[in-house]
């Protein structure tokens, strides 16, 4: 189990760091992007990102990972 859990942050971290490295400037970007959407908006986003990203779980975990 702790094996999966380190597995999922490392590649939490390589996708992070790759947007980061490759395109710094579409980060701020995106970040200016964000600031001028209504918190509500971004509370549904961040919602809808946690359900893709349990149901992603899910699925991997129903196949065998």
């Amino acid at each position: 189990m702790i094996e999966t859990l380190f597995l999922a942050l490392g590649l939490v971290l390589i996708v992070e760091g790759l947007v980061y490295a490759l395109a710094p400037s579409i980060i701020e970007d995106l970040l200016a992007a964000l600031r001028a959407l209504p918190i509500e908006q971004r509370r549904y986003m961040g919602l809808a990102a946690l359900a893709l990203g349990l149901a992603l779980v899910w699925v991997a975990k129903a196949l065998g990972a």
